[in-house]
């Protein structure tokens, strides 16, 4: 390994932008890029732009006849076709839509190069993380599904394990679903409980398909969790899930939107309890994958508030120049927020929480609370297929 890290980054990927008023403003693709820019840490990683997504490669996940019609959406968004997803509220037509969803994913597929072939230690896209959409259709903000194209390479180049961690607020069901199947894939997801939040799935009892059962791992949080129960559930289901699978890479997914401040979701995470899971999934890469790990952006949608401070973190994380939390954001990057924005960009980088949590080595279980039934719903359905004890 060479021990550095790399930064996915084409200025073209701030052309995936479904319009004005659309949650998925690439203002926070921009506003992140350039507040790494602002704590100098292109000088401890090297910044590489990745080309599009070729057909050959998005063809690993999606079918054809689904590209086709992106192509086709993107020539003419007139022509949308809603059965495949295109064209819906969620995910309007746009003249650059295949170009700029192929160049995230040519960016995911490039990072899982890096690390595989020992390029880089670490390669963070934080333009990507789009795990919704499915191999004939767009969902939730996501055309091209550049996580489980990132997993599928890996696999082609030679991958017998590769674990998936998301961490984002919505169920990665995308990535699931590619990899419902496959043995060799370990997807976990941890996210707000179906009930209350798109796209309603993600149950504990989805645990992957007759030849692979165990692959998938889904933990649903109550509305409402949490750092110190967001911390709880994570410590209490991926660190053993990771041990007993040996992953040879670890791809995770880091969606913002578990923030207190995020408007389309109902969990109470703080920055602070985002970055130390950011650490932790860097940990376990070491300890687990020899270092390797490809790390992705997601969902987010307080675009100037937590979003870039979140990922900025996570650039740094894998950059091996974690920020201190109590640094002070710098003023040039604030002045561009108001500029762009006419918000008031916070101004340090953290949320000033304490991100302590009690395991369950510590504390135990209780039964009558919400999160721990969750948890242990998780530890039941999926650690006596690994050998571990629920």
């Amino acid at each position: 390994m060479s021990g550095r890290a790399q930064l996915m980054w084409d200025e073209q990927v701030t052309q995936y932008d479904f319009g004005p008023g659309h949650p998925m403003d690439p203002v926070r693709l921009r506003l992140t890029r350039d507040l790494v820019g602002a704590f100098g840490l292109d000088g401890a990683l090297t910044v590489v732009a990745a080309p599009a997504a070729g057909d050959s490669t998005l063809t690993l996940v999606h079918r054809p006849d689904y590209v086709a019609k992106v192509r086709q959406a993107a020539a003419d968004p007139r022509s949308a076709d809603l059965s495949y997803g295109l064209g819906s509220e969620d995910n309007p037509a746009f003249a650059a839509m295949h170009e700029a969803s192929a160049l995230i994913a040519g960016q995911s597929v490039g990072a899982a190069e890096a690390v595989w072939r020992g390029e880089a230690d670490h390669a963070v896209n934080f333009a990507g993380g789009l795990h919704h959409a499915m191999p004939a259709a767009a969902s939730g903000f996501c055309v091209y599904n550049d996580a489980a194209l990132a997993v599928a390479r890996l696999l082609e180049l030679g991958a017998e394990r590769v674990v998936y961690v998301d961490v984002d607020v919505h169920h990665g069901d995308g990535v699931q679903a590619v990899f419902w199947d496959d043995p060799r894939v370990l997807t976990i997801s941890l996210h707000e409980n179906p009930l209350t939040l798109f796209p309603q799935t993600g149950w504990p009892e989805e645990t992957g398909g007759p030849a692979a059962e165990g692959s998938a791992v889904n933990l649903a949080l109550p509305a409402g969790t949490g750092d110190a129960g967001w911390l709880r559930a994570f410590h209490a289901v991926v660190p053993e899930l990771m041990a007993a699978f040996r992953p040879q890479v670890v791809v995770s997914q880091h969606g913002a939107d578990t923030h207190a401040e995020d408007p389309l979701a109902h969990l109470a995470v703080s920055l602070d309890a985002q970055r130390a899971v950011a650490e932790a999934v860097h940990g376990l890469a070491h300890e687990h994958a020899g270092g390797r790990w490809v790390a992705l952006g997601g969902g987010g949608y307080a675009v100037s508030d937590v979003v870039p401070r979140t990922w900025t973190h996570l650039v740094a994380i894998a950059a091996g120049v974690p920020i201190d939390p109590l640094t002070h954001v710098p003023a040039e990057w604030r002045d561009e927020v108001f500029a762009r924005t006419r918000a008031t960009a916070p101004l340090r980088m953290t949320d000033g929480r304490d991100v302590r949590w009690a395991s369950f080595e510590e504390a135990g279980y209780d039964p009558a609370n919400r999160l721990d039934q969750a948890i242990l719903a998780t530890r039941r359905a999926v650690f006596p297929l690994h050998g571990l004890i629920p």
